[in-house]
This record gives C-alpha cells, structure tokens and sequence, in this order.
C-alpha cells in the first residue's frame, strides 16, 4: 500500500496511491503474484513499481490481509489472499511499466477506503492512520485531563480538572515523534542506495541533536511542573524510550561512517524498512495521549503493532547475522565485525521502539 504523508507534523494529512485493475477499471492497490527469488514484501515493492510507478520503503512486516474473489482464464471466480505491506513513496516515476493500462491517483484514507470494493481492504486503510484526527484534536487550545487512576480519591480528581496545567508535555512528545520519522526516513535513505551518504548521516546528527533538546526540555520542565498529565515516571519514561531509538539511529549511521561502510545487505534494508514504520505508528500515537480514556484501544492496537514488529525484526536480524557469517565469517573478518556491529544497532532500534509500546501501554493502563 504506497502511502505518503503531507503538511507539517501539526496538520500531517496520510494519503494512500490506488490504481485502477485493468478491465473493471475499478479502484485497487498495487498487488500481483509472489515473484520467484522474491520476499513477500520485495514482490509487493516491485508490483507497486510496475503498477503505480512509484518507489520506497517498504516495511517487510505486513500490516494486514483481506480476501476478494479473483476471475481466472477459465472463467472461474477463486477467493484469493492478499497481504498488504506499508511502502513509504519516496519517488513517483515519470514512466513505468503498465503506465498506459492503470490510472494511479493520491487519495486520502477516507476516500480510498471509499473508493475500494473489498471490506477487509476497506477496513485496513481505515485502520492506517488517524492522521485527520489528530489535527483535529490539535485545534483544542487546551489537553484534555486524562482520568486519575484508583490510588487518587475522587474529590481531588474533581479539583485536579479545576486546575492549569503547566508544562507542554504533549507538544514535547509530538516534537520529538517528528525528529524521529524525520531520522529514520534519512537512515532508510542512506540505507536504500547510499547515494549523498555524508547527507544523510549528516541529516540523523542533526536530528538527534533537536531530539536530545526535547528530552533536556521535557526532563527540566517535569521537574518544574505541580500537576503533570500523567505521571512523572511515565513521562520521563515515554520520552526516553523514543530518544533511545533515535540514539541508536545516531550509532548506526556513525558506525556507517566511521568504517566507511557500503553495500548494505538485504536484512539491513529490510529492517531499516521496519524503522521507518515504527517511527510513522509512534508520531500517530502520541497525540491519542491528550485523550487516553477515549483512544485507549487505537492505542492498544499501535503498540501491539510495535511489538510485533520487534520480533519480526529479531527474525532478520538472524537470519542477515547468519549470512553474513557464512559469506565472510572464514574470509573476511573484518567485514564481519563491520556487518554485526550495524546490525546490532538496528536490533537496538527496534528494540528501543518496543520499549516505547510497553511505556505507553503503561500509560494506557493507568489512565484508561
């Protein structure tokens, strides 16, 4: 599913590329076959190269199936399961291969999920993202009070609503949310091709540093701060998970550098690929933070997204350390030793957004 996300972090609008199928000219996402000597997610990036004309990033940790009936030569109608993997779109070609058979057209998730037949597939662009209601919720000049837990008695729960509350928690974690996409989507670039690679690493400095200004912020003003959304632990907690990821982004791109590494590896890709939709589901969960008690259960299924895509990510960590091994474990040790090293710190990364899934579920569960 090729997506791209407009505007500023503030007002960020998702918007998802549908092409039209070939004979019912009806609206549908890049799909096809699996390729012989192709992963599910690699066929599912070709097919949206050859269909759409569109490249990027594709995650290798799928975000869902659904079924549809498809008509074969015979005549027959077959049901037919599709997985769907999120592409993030970094380049819309000027000419690709089934150009002139499918109309390709930017929808936003509303009117996709509109435009498509299939209600599974309905259902899961729906599910992508709450990008219009986060900007919607961002119009409130004030967060709203999240609910006490048990150990607050209720009167003080009434007069804790009563109060200001000072300290710009929220904007803080949605700040830091943008600096970390921002970091991951220059890695995944540098990873994509290593082209420009002195910018790109140049790029992830600059963005850890903004991040590490926002930690010191939030660090400094929870200090300060009388009555605080949630709980202290929880807010230093949150925001020191999300700047561990972009951290290790930092590591990895040194280390990059330091050994003047090239030609990254699949498993490096893929989990690179993984990085960047870890990063896209951590900025839409902080804003659902204003309001807890209502987006508790979108929150719930982000997180469980998070977690799942962690242990994925330990799967091609393995298997990448394992080819490595046998493609320079006896002949190039040094290789090695570079190759190991960057993977551990993507583990780390990965590793460090599944601590941000548990820190908010914490939250969740205090506070829904």
């Amino acid at each position: 599913m090729p997506y791209r996300i407009d505007g500023p972090p503030a007002e960020a609008v998702t918007r998802v590329l549908l092409v039209t199928s070939r004979e019912s000219r009806r609206w549908v996402i890049p799909k096809g076959n699996l390729t012989s000597g192709l992963s599910p997610h690699d066929g599912a990036a070709l097919e949206a190269r050859e269909e759409a004309g569109v490249t990027g990033r594709v995650c290798p940790t799928a975000l869902g199936s659904y079924t549809y009936r498809k008509r074969r030569g015979s005549g027959a109608s077959l049901m037919v399961s599709v997985n769907v993997f999120p592409l993030a779109v970094t380049e819309e070609l000027a000419a690709w291969k089934e150009q002139g058979e499918r109309g390709r057209r930017w929808f936003t998730l509303a009117e996709a999920a509109d435009a498509v037949d299939e209600p599974d597939l309905r259902d899961l662009i729906r599910s992508f993202s709450t990008s219009e209601f986060n900007a919607a919720v961002r119009r409130f000049s004030l967060p709203l009070p999240g609910p006490t837990t048990a150990k607050v008695s209720s009167m003080f729960a009434w007069f804790q609503r009563l109060l200001p509350k000072t300290g710009n928690f929220f904007e803080s974690f949605e700040a830091h949310a943008a600096t970390i996409i921002a970091a991951a989507n220059a890695m995944a670039r540098l990873f994509e091709d290593g082209k420009a690679a002195d910018e790109h690493i140049r790029e992830v400095l600059e963005r850890e540093n903004d991040a590490d200004n926002i930690t010191r912020d939030v660090l400094h003003t929870v200090r300060q701060t009388f009555l605080t959304p949630f709980d202290r632990g929880a807010i230093t907690g949150l925001i020191g998970a999300m700047d561990n990821a972009i951290d290790e982004m930092q590591a990895t791109v040194n280390a990059i550098r330091l050994y003047e590494f090239t030609g990254f590896e699949p498993e490096m890709k893929d989990m690179a690929g993984i990085v960047v939709d870890a990063a896209r589901l951590t900025a839409e969960a902080m804003p659902l933070l204003r309001d807890v008690g209502r987006n508790g259960a979108r929150l719930h299924e982000l997180t469980e997204r998070l977690v799942r895509m962690e242990g994925h990510a330990d799967e091609i960590h393995a298997k990448g350390l394992k080819n490595t091994f046998k493609k320079y474990g006896g002949t190039d040790t040094l290789r090695f030793v570079v190759e190991r090293e960057i993977y551990k710190h993507l583990e780390r990364i990965a590793d460090a957004f599944e601590d941000v899934a548990n820190e908010i579920d914490g939250i969740v569960i205090e506070h829904a």
